[in-house]
């Protein structure tokens, strides 16, 4: 009976463990799950970057910072009240002579409770937050949508980067496959006495430097991979299968190249025109700096004197007020001529930036459209070579097996078209980053 009782207990146990244990656990593997990417095509690992990038995370939190800091500047309107608390004790009352008899003032206890209340009617710092709250958050929101372009991109030319080594890998090992078949064949024959050894030697040599290429690109695609979980902000241990297409990225090679720039589509520009109504902005606040600044004050005391402690707040002898204050500095050393010189300055800056700016856009689109042009025009070069580098390998193959070609013509055709076929991927990959480029320098890419 005992021994029941105790495998019972020990049986609730395990149950209470499990109710507690399970919902932790599943929690766990839940968060797992939602960091991992299940179907890592390009778009899915944009939109992955996008949200776990720390720099676009960053981003993010200086956009909250400034909204906590626009909201901190406008309080600056609402009435400032502030409540102050004093309990004094003289241990020797101040003594005045008036009319040649001395005159004690004031009293052994005194205690005060002041209410105040301060509001801004014209503020040149509250204005000027209230003016450019509008612009601040824009210009905060325009600086994480060009850290996300800037992630968006350098992820996918990576992405492509590791495509290129994982092609190459593909192609290595499928040229692998038929050289270890050229090998078996080549040595038959040897051994046969129908040829002599240099075929058998060739296709030794032929294939160590296939095993090497592929042992460097294996090498190479390890390193890729991670870097591109660098730029996704993805989990270090975590697994990344990439997931394409070939057919459909060729498809996605179309660019209308008639296209001209548009200015207003790129970010940067966006960013310095944000800066430069900031900067007419500032301009206007150093010229505020002539108006009188205004504010309404009153206040309410409660006054407690008393001889005796414990009789202290029997009586109250209350004051109260209201005032209008004006500041108006006179002079202050031409400091506020200055200072609108100094904002007209950083205007003038601004608008060389922009045309900078905009000489900078003229010539990085003209380089991209001409690097994608060049792209394209290799591509489809090495496109049709691939078709022929597999037809010439095909034919001399099988002239080869008749006993037609020598096995040496057959070694060429292979390193032809595994050439051809690296090729032939580089230039495609090639061709989508150089696409890239041409959608950046237009302001195609926004998020």
């Amino acid at each position: 009976m005992n021994k029941l009782n105790a495998l019972a207990q020990h049986k609730w146990k395990l149950i209470i463990l499990s109710l507690l244990v399970l919902p932790q656990w599943l929690h766990a593997q839940q968060k797992d799950s939602d960091s991992l990417l299940q179907e890592a095509t390009l778009d899915n690992v944009i939109r992955y970057a996008i949200k776990n990038q720390p720099a676009v995370q960053k981003a993010l939190i200086n956009e909250a910072i400034t909204e906590t800091t626009i909201k901190g500047k406008l309080a600056d309107w609402y009435p400032q009240i502030n409540a102050a608390y004093n309990l004094q004790h003289n241990f020797k009352v101040q003594t005045a002579v008036i009319g040649g008899n001395p005159v004690k003032l004031g009293v052994d206890n005194v205690s005060a409770v002041q209410l105040t209340a301060t509001q801004n009617i014209f503020n040149r710092d509250a204005l000027l937050a209230t003016q450019t709250a509008g612009d601040v958050r824009k210009f905060a929101k325009q600086n994480t949508g060009a850290t996300k372009i800037d992630v968006a991109v350098n992820v996918s030319k990576a992405f492509y980067d590791v495509l290129t080594t994982k092609q190459q890998i593909k192609t290595t090992s499928e040229d692998i496959n038929r050289l270890e078949r050229s090998l078996r064949d080549a040595t038959y024959q040897y051994q046969a006495g129908v040829t002599d050894k240099t075929d058998y030697k060739r296709a030794t040599i032929a294939l160590n430097n296939a095993k090497a290429l592929l042992k460097t690109n294996d090498e190479l695609l390890k390193a890729k991979v991670e870097y591109l979980k660098a730029l996704m902000g993805y989990p270090v241990s975590a697994p990344l299968e990439i997931k394409y297409d070939t057919l459909q990225m060729e498809n996605e090679i179309v660019l209308d190249t008639l296209q001209g720039t548009n200015y207003n589509t790129r970010i940067e520009y966006q960013l310095l025109q944000t800066q430069l109504k900031l900067q007419q902005a500032n301009l206007k606040y150093n010229k505020w700096s002539f108006i009188p600044n205004v504010s309404a004050n009153g206040a309410y005391n409660f006054n407690y004197q008393n001889d005796q402690f414990s009789k202290l707040y029997n009586t109250n002898y209350p004051q109260s007020f209201a005032n209008l204050s004006v500041t108006l500095p006179i002079f202050q050393g031409g400091k506020r001529i200055q200072n609108i010189r100094n904002a007209e300055l950083q205007i003038n800056l601004i608008e060389a930036d922009i045309t900078d700016l905009r000489n900078n856009i003229n010539a990085e689109y003209a380089q991209a459209l001409a690097s994608y042009k060049a792209s394209l025009s290799t591509y489809l070069a090495l496109k049709e070579n691939l078709a022929l580098a597999q037809e010439v390998y095909d034919v001399i193959n099988l002239q080869y097996r008749s006993g037609i070609k020598t096995y040496l013509e057959v070694v060429t055709s292979e390193t032809d078209l595994r050439n051809a076929r690296i090729n032939y991927y580089n230039a495609l990959y090639q061709l989508l980053s150089s696409k890239i480029d041409v959608q950046k320098a237009v302001g195609q890419i926004n998020y």
